[in-house]
């Protein structure tokens, strides 16, 4: 999408004049009008550049641009206009924080040194997100392995409500779907400071001592000190702190909103099912509770759906593969707890399940969830493959 403009305006003439301009040279969508530009945005975007008009009826180009910014905030927003007073130039800059700001008319060959300019801004603004997303997703991999060797059955729950976060926010919310999926694999990072056999207990549904629960509430507060000296993890902090965050004086942003209110929802649907409770009995119940998006429970629901294409199989360490899901405690022949239930099988963890194996021993076969198309022989997979 590197070369994908769309140029608003409400006069057809200076679309089609775009048109036969920089046709050859870059993708160029036109629409005429604001609420078309929107349109266009929602249906065939995402755009690396938008162009747009500043007189335009019903909605002008800085209240147009202030929405492309709200909603897209990555494409790079110009402005083009007759009126070429200082004033206007200052708005259109502060409030719709424009990359350039251009007046009609505009010849062709300055126009199109601000369009390669703009579409290399797009190219650096777009490099820097990704090269963030894939360093914290990284350094955040290496923290949930560091957790799954501490406490796995805290690791074990991480990865449940990964799961059911990131199936939820790429329906709903793709644009954030790595920031809410962060949350996720934070969300039980403070519980470092919890005992294990107080998590067992609790996920035995057996009482807890006073002191015991305050411990297993303050993990919250735990996570939340711990990730918010992280820079660049401030929102993700946020979202995993919850009510310890709101003490917070900060003010809220939309996206952390939204990311605590879905890593809130799966976390109590994980804490339903794990306390024994069907899934279905699970979204029955907070349905009726009224305190959760249904569009979030429908999807929730879903999730279960999809895990009925698996199969329950008695495996050897040797035999596992990444991407299975331990269906049972995985412990040591003495007793150590290796894995937890319902974690995900990734290739560190069989590493370290072949080390245990080797010098202390592993308790086989191990109970674990595979999807049907890796239950399938390889021989079989190559049939269909062919």
């Amino acid at each position: 999408m590197t070369k994908r403009i769309l140029c608003v305006d409400d006069e057809p003439n200076v679309l089609q004049a775009f048109e036969r301009q920089f046709h050859r040279r870059y993708e160029l969508h036109t629409a005429q009008g604001p609420e078309r530009g929107l349109e266009q945005l929602a249906l065939a975007g995402p755009f690396a550049v938008v162009v747009s008009d500043l007189r335009m009826p019903s909605m002008n180009g800085i209240e147009f641009l202030q929405k492309v910014r709200e909603n897209w905030p990555d494409t790079v927003r110009i402005m083009l206009t007759g009126q070429a007073d200082l004033t206007t130039a200052i708005a259109a800059v502060n409030q719709g924080n424009i990359f350039q700001f251009l007046t009609k008319p505009c010849p062709a060959e300055m126009l199109g040194r601000a369009l390669d300019s703009a579409i290399q801004q797009h190219r650096l603004i777009t490099a820097e997100r990704d090269l963030l997303e894939q360093t914290l997703r990284g350094a955040i991999g290496v923290m949930s392995e560091i957790l799954s060797l501490v406490n796995p059955v805290a690791f074990s729950r991480a990865g449940r409500v990964r799961r059911y976060v990131l199936h939820i926010a790429r329906q709903l919310h793709p644009a954030s779907a790595w920031q809410f999926e962060l949350a996720a694999m934070l969300s039980q990072v403070g519980c470092v400071a919890v005992p294990p056999d107080v998590l067992n207990k609790y996920y035995d549904a057996q009482p807890l001592t006073a002191s015991e629960t305050e411990t297993l509430v303050s993990q919250q507060r735990v996570a939340y000190k711990l990730l918010a000296q992280i820079p660049r993890l401030e929102d993700v902090a946020r979202m995993v702190g919850g009510r310890s965050a709101a003490r917070d004086a900060a003010p809220e942003s939309e996206a952390v909103k939204t990311g605590s209110r879905l890593l809130q929802t799966a976390l109590d649907f994980d804490e339903f099912v794990a306390l024994g409770a069907d899934p279905e009995v699970a979204i029955g119940r907070m349905r009726k509770s009224g305190q959760y998006p249904a569009e979030v429970l429908a999807i929730l629901e879903q999730v279960e759906v999809e895990r009925s294409d698996e199969e329950i199989r008695l495996l050897r360490v040797s035999e596992l593969r990444a991407g299975m899901v331990t269906n049972g405690m995985v412990r040591s022949k003495t007793g150590l707890l290796i894995m937890g239930a319902g974690q995900e099988i990734t290739a560190s963890a069989i590493a370290r399940l072949l080390t245990f194996g080797s010098t202390v021993g592993i308790d086989e076969p191990l109970s674990v969830r595979v999807p049907k198309w890796k239950a399938q022989p390889e021989n079989e997979l190559w049939h269909a493959s062919v």
